[in-house]
């Protein structure tokens, strides 16, 4: 599983990676390490940032059972998010939808569409699809298009 769009692939560090690049506190930029390891800490599991720091490197790749579920808990998805890559997967598509939607553009588009006909909800739709294509963007990056 790779993809252009800053997507993991199947190994712990790159998983890792992407949650601290997708799960931004409102506002400001990525967590550290050592603010995950205070937070992880705090909650029963003691962990270090330097530790965390070997694990997003690649430097440590087998962390325990505890850790994982540490930094599952933290970033708020399930534990299978580091072993099953269909959980990796489906995860992933949901990040990708929350970052759209803190986009304040996409943010006021959505709002403009409210009230509006399923017919022109479609038409709509098919709209932004023909721009992805002119655009050379092949597929929305929360999957394939729902009907509307």
């Amino acid at each position: 599983m790779t993809d252009s769009e800053n997507r993991p692939t199947n190994n712990l560090s790159s998983k890792l990676n992407h949650l601290f690049a997708s799960m931004t506190p409102a506002g400001r930029g990525s967590y550290s390490v050592e603010e995950v390891a205070r937070e992880i800490t705090a909650s029963g599991v003691p962990i270090s940032g330097s530790y965390i720091w070997l694990l997003r490197k690649g430097q440590r790749d087998n962390p325990t059972l505890r850790h994982l579920e540490g930094l599952a808990r933290f970033f708020g998805v399930p534990p299978t998010y580091f072993f099953d890559d269909e959980v990796t997967q489906a995860v992933n598509s949901e990040l990708a939808l929350l970052r759209a939607l803190r986009d304040t553009h996409v943010q006021k588009i959505a709002l403009r569409t409210v009230g509006l006909s399923e017919r022109s909800l479609h038409s709509i739709g098919e709209v932004i699809e023909r721009v992805r294509e002119l655009e050379g963007i092949d597929q929305d990056p929360a999957g394939p298009p729902a009907p509307l």
